[in-house]
């Protein structure tokens, strides 16, 4: 069970960094940088400075976490 919770911590990881990349490069910097009015600048701002630091944040702290055993069975 505890190698198991090792490679989902390196699925976690990798979950992060696709999140990070997808967020920013489909959802949140094409709406900042284009947008057609207030509303997707508005929305544009939240998802980069609001949504994907809390989102990518926490897969990367509890991947790392679980790569490093501090979920594993003592």
């Amino acid at each position: 069970m505890n190698k198991l919770k090792r490679i989902l911590g390196i699925v976690w990881l990798l979950l992060a960094v696709a999140c990070a990349y997808f967020g920013i490069a489909d959802f949140g910097w094409p709406k900042v940088a284009h947008a057609k009015g207030n509303d997707d600048l508005v929305f544009g701002i939240i998802i980069l400075f609001v949504l994907m630091p809390i989102i990518v944040g926490g897969l990367l702290k509890f991947g790392w976490y679980a790569l490093q055993g501090e979920y594993d069975d003592d």
